[in-house]
């Protein structure tokens, strides 16, 4: 089996899917407690980088939709292959948000906080809980057929990736209960745990309709 299809495959399993569900009134109240909006906090000169003829968002709102990267990237390969574009000419913006917030955070915030043991998410093999983010290089050297699903090299390359600052509370929660922090702390804790490059914006929904008025085109990027 290719490495590609052991990617989707762990990302659409059902142990990923499994502890995932819509959070309560209370928790999103909790969520939005540690994640306080504010006018001018957020950075939007992300759209200013959306210039290219073809443009696409890429909504990921659960686990299994973190395959949104290597969706992004297969879309900026099959116009390459079909029309011969040059990279320049795509501008792929990917949305992280809801359950899948995990896949913006460093392999250290998963070993640190037990990502896959507190949400039941098991590795590629199915056999342990998942240590490291599928997504992320970790800063290990990986063959350029591997590396460049990777959020890292994604965004090496020019591409766009987006986290919802709501769903970014739950990080700073775990984070403030686990290490007996102060919202403030915690909240500057989870942003050095986050994977450099990615821009937190006041929610998902507003990154992936904020990037449909810079000219995107919205897809729902599921595993399947």
């Amino acid at each position: 089996m290719s490495s590609r299809r052991r990617f989707l495959g762990w990302l659409g399993g059902s142990s990923v899917l499994g502890a995932v569900g819509v959070p309560s009134v209370s928790r999103a109240a909790e969520m939005a407690h540690d994640a306080p909006l504010a006018q001018g906090q957020f950075d939007f000169s992300w759209t200013e980088r959306v210039t290219g003829k073809y443009k696409a968002v890429f909504d990921s709102p659960e686990a299994a939709d973190g395959a949104a990267v290597f969706r992004a990237v297969a879309w900026c390969d099959m116009y390459k292959d079909a029309y011969g574009t040059d990279r320049k000419d795509m501008s792929p913006v990917v949305v992280f948000r809801h359950a899948a917030m995990p896949m913006i955070m460093k392999n250290e915030f998963w070993e640190t906080y037990e990502v896959g043991k507190s949400r039941k998410w098991r590795d590629e093999q199915g056999k342990k809980w998942a240590m490291k983010n599928p997504l992320s290089t970790g800063g290990a050297e990986l063959p350029a057929t591997q590396a460049k699903y990777k959020i890292e090299t994604f965004l090496a390359s020019g591409g766009i990736v987006l986290g919802c600052n709501w769903a970014f509370g739950n990080i700073v929660g775990t984070i403030r209960e686990k290490d007996k922090l102060d919202a403030a702390a915690a909240r500057q804790k989870a942003i050095s745990l986050m994977v450099p490059g990615v821009i937190l914006q006041p929610n998902g929904i507003f990154a992936a309709l904020r990037a449909q008025e810079a000219g995107c085109h919205y897809v729902l990027a599921s595993s399947a």
